[in-house]
């Protein structure tokens, strides 16, 4: 017989020589990078089990500080600078 999940339950792993804490609990699982108070992948057990447990780990990458984008952004282009208006002389 197993052992209910009703309480969080913490464990540190080392992935490639950089340290992290996995928390499991009664919603789900997150990774936290050691020091970090939020979590770098955060994976619901209800996404994992309807399948869109990729999609959720898609989006927490693109969100997160060190995920890199699936696409290159376009390079922002600076605004025109504002031309002054100047008025007409009149001829007398």
């Amino acid at each position: 017989m197993a052992t209910v999940l009703d309480k969080e339950l913490k464990r540190q792993v080392t992935i490639d020589g950089a340290e992290y804490t996995v928390a499991v609990d009664p919603d789900g699982l997150r990774l936290i990078g050691k020091g970090k108070r939020r979590p770098e992948v955060e994976l619901r057990w209800r996404d994992l089990l309807s399948g869109d447990a990729a999609m959720a780990v898609a989006l927490n990458a693109s969100l997160s500080k060190n995920g890199r984008p699936a696409t290159k952004p376009a390079p922002e282009q600076p605004p025109e600078p504002a031309r002054k208006r100047v008025p007409k002389k009149t001829q007398r």
